[in-house]
C-alpha cells in the first residue's frame, strides 16, 4: 500500500470515527495520519493533482475535527458550569437547613 493509499484509508477511518465521535480512535488515527504524511515524500513519485486532492480532502476533514472538538469542549464546559451551580445551590441549602 502506497503512502497516498494509506492517507486515503486513514482519512476515511478518521471520518468514520468523527461520525460516531470516537475520540480515542480519532487520537490514534491522527497519529497514523501524521506518520503517513511523514512517509509521503520518501522518494516515491506522486501525481501532484492526486496529491493535492487528497491533501485538500484531509485538510477539510481536520477542519471538521477541530470544529467538532470545539463543540464538545463547549458542551463539557456547560456541563461543568451546571455542576458547579448545583454544588453552590446545595451548599446554600445546607447552610439554611
Amino acid at each position: 500500500m502506497s503512502a497516498l493509499e494509506r492517507i486515503e484509508y486513514t482519512r476515511a477511518a478518521l471520518g468514520d470515527a468523527l461520525a460516531v465521535k470516537d475520540w480515542a480512535a480519532i487520537g490514534k488515527l491522527d497519529l497514523q495520519c501524521r506518520a503517513c504524511l511523514d512517509g509521503l515524500f520518501d522518494g516515491v513519485a506522486v501525481d501532484p493533482a492526486v496529491l493535492r486532492h487528497n491533501l485538500e480532502a484531509l485538510l477539510n476533514l481536520y477542519r471538521q475535527l477541530v470544529e467538532a472538538s470545539r463543540g464538545e469542549r463547549q458542551a463539557v464546559a456547560e456541563e461543568l458550569k451546571q455542576v458547579r451551580q448545583g454544588q453552590s445551590a446545595s451548599k446554600v441549602y445546607q447552610l439554611f437547613r
